[in-house]
């Protein structure tokens, strides 16, 4: 029944908290992977970025791969949860390596290092680990308002911790005493850290019994598909991807907010600005996270409020342009706090979005393919990442930035400001268009209604 609770309080608490794992590995990578590579290895910025998109063609193939590993996995810990849990020790591991770059070795093998840690990392370990954690979601209950619930527990720990690493790595850094080892030292703390809650979170829900979630239906015969299968299952199913489509520009907008530390180092002259944004930043994300499930309820489905809440995160980042260009750094701060506002909602309801878009698989396609639905987060989140990872790279070369000059040319200075102004809000009108077709649980009513029709004609 859709109204039985499967989980109390602190399931949903345990659970939530294993963000603050992944957003370890995410966002400390994310914002200052790129800073640590050009300004205090002093590796090229162009043949970096180059070297994460190359990346990304392998990562692209594991997705799927790990979401249908996971459909079929049996354990004693279920199916997703021994993915999450164990795929989490390489996360910390290689986190550590790719902040850990020899400063003696030659050039040509500090690029090689840094590709296999990372490759190693997102292509790899974080696939495992956050397709998993996603997918139980759906795996751990029934009841769609307990996954918006989770999804905003989720959340609030990501961009807590998110706000957390942003505003204080690079002070923690120069408390270590700055420079290479400093990095090193900061990463093992964090990859320590992020093993330690996310075994934790794993282990704080349960997974309910297949003939349970399937209302009696026969698993076997819903899991009996190959990896091809898959692709085509998932290639049938547009909602699928208008959130692939979704996550994959989030990210590319995590990336330019990202590399603000570059426009608040080189433009505004002041990179202690960066941690400041990012509290304007994170706490109306969390603010807004606090009321999604209450706004989903009222407003009868996530549809409504998603798309309102976009349009309001549109007119925040265009307003952030117009305080840039004057200048004013406390409205830019207040514009900032806007627009996050306005992301809020799609954050705190994306996981049960999902689960209402694997639900139109099963509608359409007779297939269960919760593990493989959830590879969408981990597939937008890794290309959508490393492309703008490696945008950042591609941009800042062009202009011709040098991490190690102490003037950078103008060219380099107005490229941060497109990077940072400009493309945040391109990124954002592109996710209001596709929110407002994504109209998944009107559709999955309408066919539930066709088929109760058909049944009784």
């Amino acid at each position: 029944m859709e109204d039985k609770k499967y989980l109390k309080w602190y399931n949903k608490v345990g659970y939530g908290s294993g963000d603050i794992a992944g957003n370890v590995v995410y966002a400390f990578l994310t914002s200052f992977v790129m800073i640590y590579l050009t300004d205090t290895i002093g590796l090229s910025s162009g043949i970096v970025g180059t070297l994460i998109a190359v990346s990304k063609l392998f990562d692209g193939f594991t997705d799927i791969f790990f979401g249908s590993m996971i459909d079929k996995t049996h354990s004693r810990l279920g199916k997703a949860r021994p993915w999450m849990i164990y795929g989490y020790i390489g996360c910390a591991i290689t986190l550590v390596a790719c902040f850990a770059v020899p400063v003696s070795l030659g050039r040509t093998a500090q690029y090689a290092w840094f590709f296999i840690a990372y490759t190693l990392l997102n292509g790899v370990f974080y696939t495992a680990n956050n397709i998993a954690y996603s997918a139980l979601t759906s795996l751990v209950t029934k009841n769609s308002k307990e996954r918006v619930q989770m999804g905003s527990y989720r959340f609030i720990f990501a961009f807590a911790t998110s706000l957390l690493i942003q505003s204080v790595t690079v002070g923690f850094v120069s408390f270590c005493g700055g420079g290479a080892d400093a990095w090193r030292t900061v990463a093992i703390i964090y990859a320590v850290l992020g093993l330690i809650i996310n075994t934790i979170s794993g282990l704080s829900v349960k997974e309910l019994p297949d003939d349970e979630r399937n209302d009696g239906g026969q698993e076997e015969k819903e899991e009996k598909y190959g990896l091809i299968q898959a692709f085509r299952l998932l290639a049938k199913n547009k909602f699928y991807l208008m959130i692939c489509g979704t996550y994959i520009l989030q990210q590319l907008y995590t990336a330019m907010i990202g590399a603000g530390i570059y426009y608040m180092t080189w433009v505004l002259k002041d990179k202690n600005l960066f941690g400041q944004f990012a509290w304007a930043v994170n706490i109306p994300l969390i603010i807004a996270l606090v009321f999604t499930p209450t706004l989903v309820g009222r407003w009868n489905g996530m549809y409504k409020l998603n798309v309102r809440g976009y349009i309001i995160a549109v007119i925040g980042r265009a307003l952030v342009v117009v305080a840039g260009y004057m200048g004013n750094i406390p409205l830019m701060m207040a514009f900032t706090a806007l627009a996050a506002l306005g992301q809020g909602p799609w954050q705190g309801d994306m996981n049960a979005v999902i689960a209402s878009c694997s639900e139109y698989t099963f509608l359409t396609q007779g297939k269960r393919v919760d593990g493989t639905m959830y590879s969408c987060t981990s597939l937008g989140v890794k290309i959508g990442g490393g492309i703008g990872t490696a945008l950042v790279g591609w941009l800042l070369e062009l202009s011709g930035y040098a991490g190690t000059n102490a003037v950078q040319t103008q060219s380099a200075l107005d490229m941060m400001q497109f990077m940072y102004l400009w493309l945040p809000l391109i990124f954002n009108i592109l996710i209001m268009f596709l929110l407002s077709r994504m109209k998944v649980e009107e559709t999955n009513e309408r066919i539930k209604t066709a088929n109760l029709h058909s049944r009784e004609s």
